[in-house]
């Protein structure tokens, strides 16, 4: 059974300044994620990503249609106390430090006594503040405050993490720390629905990646599915001639990269076995062949651009 199963969800927001209709953030959305996963939730501004993470949180509740977490309604609060959660922005108290914060957010969370202490420290060294964790919080700096924030929302060790922006404002070192302390909290178990414009870091670590634009899905699937080019290869070889480069410039419509290296499309495995004969027999030595890949912001921005054209 999918860990969180959302069938026609939609969200119109009521508001005579700009719309007599209202405002619809989310339209018929439908989408499961699996357990035990890394989910990315994709969109430009305005796509209705906020909204969703805020349903799920019971924090505002859908206009029709439904959600269910561990197989419980939404609105169960219940289900709560599984769940971690990093906003995107986030306060804290200035007069506070790192220790007095988690101390109070794990009472919060039902942890008690010298367990709240030990889970504070850890997750703290994780983060790599613990150093600063008797500094009040308002001489933090921006990347601090965002580890911080990070290390609350795995506490109370829930069973489903929603990551809004994680990496705001930390430096490249902090977001590989915080992509390997991700990687770790799947490898315990943990669900993560990880929300990012940073296309590279969603890149790295989930999945599977559901793309919305205007309140609508577009698309969903295997980060590895959707970035390897089904009918497209990369073929590394032996310095060809320009007799063999015109013949696949001609003739097969190859991408020239270099006397060594093209890309081919092909409509099947014949087709590409054909052009692999056709190297041999000129006594071309095949060193590598792979599937061409695509960078997630190409695809991105490709479906948000027919998106676009197609309503």
């Amino acid at each position: 059974m999918p860990l969180i199963e959302i069938e026609n969800l939609s969200k119109v927001f009521k508001s005579t300044t700009f719309s007599k209709t209202g405002i619809t953030a989310l339209k018929n959305l439908s989408l499961k994620i699996e357990e035990g996963i890394i989910f990315g939730l994709l969109g430009p501004n305005g796509a209705g990503k906020t909204t969703l993470v805020k349903i799920l949180l019971g924090m505002i509740h859908p206009t029709s249609g439904g959600v269910k977490i561990f197989g419980e309604d939404v609105n169960n609060y219940k289900v709560r106390k599984k769940i971690g959660y990093l906003p995107e922005d986030h306060r804290f108290p200035d007069y506070m430090n790192a220790i007095e914060i988690l101390n109070f957010l794990g009472v919060l969370s039902g942890l008690k006594g010298e367990e709240i202490k030990k889970v504070s420290e850890v997750n703290l060294k994780l983060v790599d503040i613990y150093n600063w964790r008797k500094l009040k919080v308002k001489k933090y700096s921006k990347g601090m405050l965002q580890r911080l924030a990070f290390a609350q929302s795995f506490l109370n060790n829930p069973e489903l993490i929603i990551l809004d922006e994680p990496t705001e404002g930390v430096d490249p070192i902090g977001r590989k720390a915080i992509r390997d302390i991700i990687l770790d909290l799947k490898k315990k178990g943990a669900t993560i629905l990880l929300n990012s414009h940073l296309l590279s870091e969603i890149e790295l670590v989930c999945d599977r990646v559901a793309i919305l634009n205007k309140g609508e899905l577009i698309k969903e699937g295997n980060i590895e599915d959707l970035l390897t080019s089904a009918d497209t290869y990369i073929i590394q070889c032996s310095d060809m001639s320009d007799d063999i480069i015109n013949f696949l410039l001609l003739q097969k419509k190859a991408t020239i990269k270099s006397k060594g290296e093209f890309s081919i499309k092909v409509k099947d495995y014949l087709e590409l076995n054909s052009v692999i004969d056709f190297l041999r027999e000129k006594n071309i030595l095949i060193y590598s062949l792979v599937k061409d890949k695509s960078s997630l912001e190409n695809i991105f921005i490709n479906l948000l651009e027919h998106h676009q054209v197609n309503n």
